[in-house]
């Protein structure tokens, strides 16, 4: 996997969405901040940025299997990390924190999809025709891609490849949400954000029923809040990973 570091001080791995995202949705965003006090590790998940694209493995368990490996090979495999994730990166981050809750400081969802039926608009999307996907791209997305056609045309190479050539459209068809013990069973402190305009807005209702300690926040915006709202999410991160431990708000 690639990866690379900012800062100094107690470990934060930082997870990016699927297919929309690379590490640089962190790097350019949220990671700055959180690297003048934390360690800050980010990586590409495989099949996306820099990181090899092999035909099969992105399914939630293999997934989850190479954060493991990236803690490891960056020698923060003995003690606590801070995670961050972002929609898919978010449930990679919630299904560690689910095998290995001793190794978990502090959990930061954002935008985690939560409840069943979020990967069908996806699905659907990877499924159009090539010259149809870039006015179909989500509008919240649209607007964050803004700055030229050329990156909306990287992008779209990348979508292309990732569904034509592995197994990620079956893989992400069979992804489940995380089960009601799963949520409830989480100890360490953890945080929830959501955009108001967010299809997954819902999944909020659904951590604060099952973890009524946790911090839930919104902001105005969609499904893509580390490039839509980079200062606002950045200050949430800031806040939550310094709040002193049993610390809750929202």
């Amino acid at each position: 996997m690639h990866a690379v570091e900012l800062g100094a001080g107690d470990p934060v791995v930082m997870l990016h969405g699927l297919v929309v995202g690379n590490l640089a949705s962190w790097y350019f965003t949220a990671a700055p901040a959180l690297a003048e006090r934390h360690r800050v590790l980010l990586y590409d998940l495989r099949g996306h940025g820099r990181s090899e694209r092999p035909r099969a493995g992105y399914d939630l368990e293999t997934m989850t299997d190479d954060l493991e490996q990236v803690l490891a090979e960056r020698g923060a495999a003995g003690g606590p990390v801070t995670l961050v994730g972002h929609s898919y990166g978010a449930l990679v981050a919630l299904r560690f924190a689910e095998r290995h809750p001793e190794r978990v400081e502090r959990l930061a969802l954002v935008e985690a999809p939560l409840l069943p039926g979020h990967a069908d608009d996806l699905l659907g999307f990877l499924k159009l025709p090539e010259d149809s996907m870039i006015d179909a791209l989500p509008a919240d997305l649209r607007g964050a891609l803004a700055q030229g056609g050329r990156r909306a045309r990287r992008l779209l190479d990348g979508l292309l490849g990732l569904a034509l050539e592995t197994t990620l459209l079956a893989d992400l068809a069979a992804t489940r949400p995380p089960p009601d013990e799963a949520l409830a069973g989480l100890t360490c402190p953890v945080m929830a954000v959501y955009g108001t305009a967010s299809a997954c807005l819902p999944g909020a209702h659904r951590v604060r029923a099952l973890l009524p300690h946790a911090r839930v926040e919104q902001l105005a915006g969609g499904h893509y809040l580390p490039l839509e709202k980079p200062a606002e999410l950045s200050a949430l991160l800031v806040d939550f990973t310094c709040a002193p431990p049993g610390a809750t708000h929202g």
